[in-house]
């Protein structure tokens, strides 16, 4: 690469924003120009003094006043709020947008960012899930790049490079299944449980989402929008070791598949870098270490949020996005002790069979959904 690209981080100080850093760390030709945060401030400001970016955004006002006095003359603009966030989003210095807000937060930035012609690298998947008509139609409007940052959908996207357009017969996620994948009594989950994810380091939300497999059913509704495939041709698998982060089959009966360790600094490089592969500093597999490699179906009868989102992503319209923000609601009452493990799945079921279908949706109609359906689940009955 022979030019610096301006780079801007939503979500900079969580799981994935830490670790797009680290991996910017170690490639010169990328500068940050914005980053974008919640309530982290402190770690935030460590960020603001160390890279230096052009623009800044945070949660609250009195944040924003706060880091702008005692950073003042270091030439950092430091904004809020939504309009904070979308400033971020389509600054002009930025080439490429990292898009790691937790949930439909990222949806308004990720719109902003394409229409302001911003190559996209995707570590969301709630915005494909709730408006994946409406922003990959924008992007190819816009001739913008949507770089999938998701290890299963970066090693699919892998796995993809130099085949031609008929030759995919399906295209395989593969699923760690969580920390109870074995529990019997799922009754009785605690949230400290549902946290302690066997394989990955994650925000909350996301790990909770793999213990209920909902991850993996919002995954299969962004690998339909990412790379075109109808439902009956993305299939869903059980590797516990999480070492093959997801498989295309061909054709002709042929499988390749992306190996790795459980590390997401990879797929956040291969967005940033493509279709260059630089040297990076990840964790080398070593297959002569491996243990024995193994697959499952996935139980859609203990995990049903899995065959839930299957059957709302072939319904489409503003559904999915009511499902998703059901699941957002329902996984904050889980994790605020309000309901029970199972709970998550009665809620997101009971909000879903309530919604009134909008078919071709704009983004008021999405949003609209994703409002409602939240409204809904908070009184959800989860008897």
């Amino acid at each position: 690469m022979c030019f610096i690209k301006g780079v801007s981080i939503l979500g900079s100080t969580g799981s994935i924003g830490r670790q797009a850093l680290d991996v910017l760390d170690g490639l010169p030709d990328f500068r940050i120009v914005g980053l974008a945060a919640g309530k982290n401030i402190k770690l935030l400001k460590e960020q603001i003094i160390r890279y230096r970016p052009l623009l800044v955004s945070v949660e609250k006002e009195d944040d924003a006043l706060e880091l702008a006095r005692e950073l003042a003359g270091k030439g950092t603009e430091i904004l809020w709020g939504s309009e904070g966030l979308l400033a971020v989003a389509a600054h002009p210095a930025a080439g490429v947008v990292i898009t790691a807000v937790t949930g439909t937060a990222g949806l308004l930035p990720t719109v902003e960012a394409i229409s302001a012609g911003k190559d996209i690298a995707l570590a969301n998947k709630e915005t494909l899930v709730a408006a994946g008509s409406l922003v990959t139609g924008l992007a190819a409007q816009k001739g913008v790049n949507i770089l999938p940052v998701d290890s299963e959908h970066s090693a699919i996207w892998q796995c993809l490079r130099g085949s031609r357009p008929g030759e995919v017969e399906s295209i395989i996620l593969t699923a760690s299944g969580g920390p109870f994948r074995k529990e019997r009594d799922l009754e009785r989950v605690t949230v400290s449980k549902a946290l302690a994810h066997p394989n990955w380091s994650m925000g909350k939300k996301i790990t909770v989402d793999s213990a209920t497999l909902m991850n993996k059913g919002l995954e299969v509704i962004e690998a339909r929008w990412l790379f075109g495939l109808d439902y009956d041709r993305i299939r869903v698998v059980v590797h516990p070791q999480s070492i093959i982060h997801s498989m295309v089959e061909f054709r002709d009966g042929s499988v390749l598949a992306q190996l790795g360790l459980p590390d997401m600094k990879l797929p956040i490089q291969y967005a940033l870098t493509y279709p260059d592969r630089l040297p990076g500093n990840v964790p080398r597999l070593d297959p002569a270490k491996m243990s024995a490699l193994t697959f499952e179906p996935p139980d859609i009868v203990r995990f049903p949020l899995l065959d839930l989102a299957y059957r709302v992503g072939r319904r489409g319209g503003t559904l999915p996005a009511a499902m998703n923000a059901a699941n957002e609601a329902a996984v904050e009452l889980f994790l605020a002790g309000r309901i029970r493990f199972t709970s998550i799945y009665r809620v997101v079921e009971e909000v879903v069979g309530r919604h009134d279908i909008t078919d071709r949706p704009g983004l008021e109609e999405i949003l609209e959904a994703d409002r409602w359906a939240r409204e809904k689940a908070s009184v959800a009955d989860t008897r």
